[in-house]
């Protein structure tokens, strides 16, 4: 898909492609490949040049009518002569869209819709930000076959495979912001950035859900809290503590409760959240219906009686009563297996 092709760059615009085809053949192809820079649209437009006139536009998202960073991209397809534009989803951005009713003034033919899921899922954090007050959360755990996180003494190094590891870092290059709770800050060290995939444009934010604020000044994520944002949500926070955290360049929010700890987050720009562990975290997010997206890394190792299982504390039900989940992708990497699993769905594009 064209439009992955800016995964980790576009934000906090979305990832958008565009093919152009033309006599039952794709001419040229685009894609959003960095914030300020061309939109996909017009890159595809500047590659078929000519060959665009009576083409056919097929685009992830409604083309924008604003100036913004770039010119519309609306009266770039009209300029150009297309025929017949198909989008899979309106613009939720009030501000970007009406591109549609724009180019259907112009006599240009448009369908809206087609493959509709598919983008909204790729999109979600960015079609969630414009009707919700708290981040899209994605929580990711490393399982093993019996369902644990960490064996009888707390260790989780490494329950999945390289490959394994490298997507999931992959998939901290396109959040906003990476968390765990301070239970898994102390037992790993974590320093919670993207190494093993391409680097982002802007380096998540890194947060910790630490009650106490008991976060260690000597550790890794605290020694570069000036080089890559750090934040501590806790509820209560000692003075002193709060002052040695401030002091190192970790940023400390006080929330009483989940709910307002995200919706805090999401003031501070986080419109995507990659929720890394550990099982209090896991459970209390579960508990309180917080989870969007759960993203299961299953590796083929058993680790027996005693070892963490991190859905104890998820609330319970009856099987007659559980939801089934949509999987929205699923990919082996090696001996490991990723399946993303939909909780809630992205809003619908606007009528």
């Amino acid at each position: 898909m064209a439009a992955r092709r800016g995964w980790g760059r576009t934000a906090p615009n979305p990832m958008v492609g565009a093919v152009i085809v033309r006599g039952g053949e794709i001419v040229a192809t685009g894609w959003h490949a960095e914030f300020g820079g061309a939109h996909a649209e017009v890159m595809a437009l500047e590659r078929a040049g000519e060959r665009a006139r009576g083409a056919t536009v097929y685009v992830t998202l409604e083309p924008c009518v604003h100036h913004g960073k770039t010119p519309p991209c609306s009266d770039a397809l009209i300029r150009a002569g297309v025929e017949r534009l198909v989008i899979a989803a309106r613009d939720p951005n009030p501000e970007a869209r009406g591109g549609l009713d724009r180019l259907r003034a112009a006599g240009i033919a448009v369908a809206a819709g087609v493959l509709e899921r598919e983008s909204l899922d790729l999109n979600a954090p960015f079609h969630a930000s414009f009707s919700s007050p708290r981040p899209w959360v994605t929580l990711k755990l490393a399982l093993s076959l019996d369902g644990a996180i960490a064996d009888a003494r707390g260790r989780s190094k490494w329950i999945t495979g390289a490959l394994a590891r490298e997507r999931a870092h992959d998939l901290r290059a396109g959040s906003d912001a990476i968390a765990v709770g301070i239970g898994t800050a102390l037992a790993d060290d974590p320093s919670l950035t993207v190494r093993d995939a391409a680097p982002p444009r802007v380096p998540p934010v890194r947060v910790v859900f630490d009650r106490q604020a008991r976060l260690p000044l000597d550790g890794a994520l605290a020694r570069t809290a000036r080089d890559v944002p750090v934040v501590v949500v806790a509820t209560a926070p000692g003075a002193a503590r709060r002052a040695a955290l401030e002091s190192a360049g970790v940023a400390v929010l006080d929330a009483p409760s989940l709910d307002g700890a995200l919706a805090l987050l999401r003031e501070r720009g986080i419109r995507g959240l990659l929720v890394e562990g550990g099982a209090a975290l896991t459970g209390a997010l579960l508990g309180a219906a917080l989870v969007d997206r759960l993203i299961i890394f299953q590796a083929p190792v058993l680790l027996g009686a005693g070892a963490l299982r991190p859905f104890e504390r998820a609330p319970a039900a009856e099987i007659s009563a559980a939801s089934r989940l949509r999987v929205v992708e699923r990919e082996v990497l090696g001996d490991d297996l990723m399946t993303v699993y939909a909780l809630r769905e992205p809003p619908c594009s606007p009528d």
